[in-house]
């Protein structure tokens, strides 16, 4: 059996370089917050504010809590976690009822939660809402 060469320093000296590029880029595509997962959801009800800041055929994004609030025409409430299904990225504009994902582009309707542009293909997480002595109180899904 052929003797097999032994690993050059230069070698060595390219991987011990190339390992520092390689895990920045994974940390560029990572979840935010340096790989500490982000709530995808209140642990908890919490008060989002007053009942009359969603109004009728529109939403409210609570950029602080992670979610999203909409009514319909009918006056219904839902309510949504604004992490984005795709990466786990916080989603942080809302146009009309859309949401986008400032992340890779995805776009969700406020009012129904389903994917409306890739690359996410999983529909957002639903929340329980309700208006409670003219708040509106969101949290995990009962």
């Amino acid at each position: 059996m052929p003797a097999r060469p032994s690993t050059s320093r230069r070698t060595v000296l390219r991987g011990a370089a190339a390992a520092p590029v390689v895990g920045l880029g994974l940390a560029a595509c990572s979840a935010p917050g340096n790989g500490v997962p982000v709530a995808a959801t209140p642990t908890a009800p919490v008060d989002l504010g007053a009942e009359n800041e969603v109004p009728k055929s529109g939403a409210k994004l609570y950029r602080d809590h992670n979610v999203v609030v909409s009514r319909d025409g009918n006056g219904t409430l839902r309510a949504y976690s604004t992490i984005c299904t795709h990466a786990g990225c916080p989603i942080n504009e809302l146009q009309g009822t859309i949401l986008i994902c400032p992340c890779h582009g995805s776009r969700f309707d406020a009012v129904t939660g389903e994917v409306v542009q890739a690359p996410a293909t999983e529909p957002l997480t639903g929340l329980s809402v309700k208006a409670a002595n003219g708040r509106i109180v969101a949290g995990p899904a009962a």
